[in-house]
């Protein structure tokens, strides 16, 4: 091949790079980031029972409904641009799988969830982390007739009323620790938390059952029995079961120094929507695209052009020389 023919084919090469960089960027594994570790999230108890062989029967109708995977993935159930639009991205009855076909398990509509007990009152909050990121969270209770073997919907939680929201806690020990007070309820309720981080659209979602004692349990349908009390995983267990996962783990609970969220994502299920007035962000466009994928392809583009033109100053030298 004659000279001219190499700085022909290297400048093809090069000009082809950048769409192969943003192909590999979007292929990354998907990040995970954390669920509510107490009041213990459904995803979380039913991954500290085992995901092959959960104990209680909520569980196991989860693992039967959506697999076992889902469990080892336990902390990453998220919607990558959210951008605040909850509502407009969940639909009714898919609160708890952030409208996820990975995590539909946990939509079922079942009384016998493991439950953590708890008062009205302060109550102190504990989110397990495991890559910190700056945002908000906000932890919504059901009202007072909440049925939980009826599939979950928006209007069931006091969305006026979060219990609490804390913005930008600190990371410490795995864990952001916030407080907050829960009002009077009674019988079993349960939690929705959604942390919408402030560096990124992506925002993460968990449904946490609890029991305020001295009311209905749910009444007579699907797992109306005595549910467990509700337990979070150990930190061998959550080590144990990482190398199943298929979320990207950035750190294992440590500062806010942690690497973000490296991969590029968008909703792939049809949005419904849902009315407005209930203190959840209905605006905000996102292009699905994390900040850090697009300043990566940049860079190869703007070193593609760059060697593009180094190229052709070589071949315009050569050819005058000749």
């Amino acid at each position: 091949m004659s000279a001219r023919a190499r700085r022909t084919a290297a400048v093809v090469a090069m000009l082809g790079l950048p769409p192969l960089a943003l192909t590999a960027l979007a292929a990354a594994p998907a990040s995970a980031h954390g669920s509510m570790g107490d009041p213990v999230s459904r995803v979380s108890q039913c991954y500290a029972e085992g995901p092959e062989s959960p104990k209680s029967a909520a569980c196991r109708a989860a693992v039967a409904a959506g697999g076992a995977q889902a469990l080892y993935d336990w902390n990453g159930i998220r919607i990558g641009d959210a951008a605040g639009q909850h509502r407009k991205l969940i639909p009714d009855g898919k609160l708890c799988s952030a409208n996820s076909a990975e995590f539909k398990g946990l939509d079922l509509a079942r009384a016998d969830w493991p439950a953590t007990g708890v008062h009205s009152g302060s109550y102190t909050f504990k989110y397990r982390v495991t890559a910190p990121h700056k945002g908000t969270f906000k932890v919504y209770l059901t009202k007072q007739g909440y049925d939980p073997a009826k599939p979950l919907s928006w209007s069931e939680l006091d969305l006026r009323h979060p219990v609490p929201t804390v913005t930008d806690p600190v990371a410490s020990g795995g864990f952001y620790t916030f407080s907050g007070a829960l009002p009077e309820r009674s019988g079993r309720q349960l939690l929705y938390a959604v942390w919408q981080r402030s560096d990124s659209p992506e925002a993460f979602y968990s449904c946490s059952d609890v029991d305020f004692g001295g009311g209905n349990t749910g009444g007579s349908k699907t797992g109306s029995g005595p549910a467990p009390a509700a337990s979070a995983p150990s930190e061998q267990q959550i080590a144990d079961g990482a190398d199943r996962s298929t979320m990207g783990h950035h750190g294992h609970g440590g500062d806010d120094t942690a690497t973000p969220a490296q991969r590029p994502t968008t909703v792939s299920n049809a949005p419904k929507a849902a009315g407005a007035s209930d203190g959840l962000a209905q605006t905000g466009a996102s292009s699905g695209t994390s900040y850090v994928a697009i300043g990566g392809a940049a860079a190869l583009a703007l070193g593609s052009a760059a060697l593009f033109l180094s190229v052709r100053r070589r071949a315009a030298g050569g050819a005058h020389r000749r």
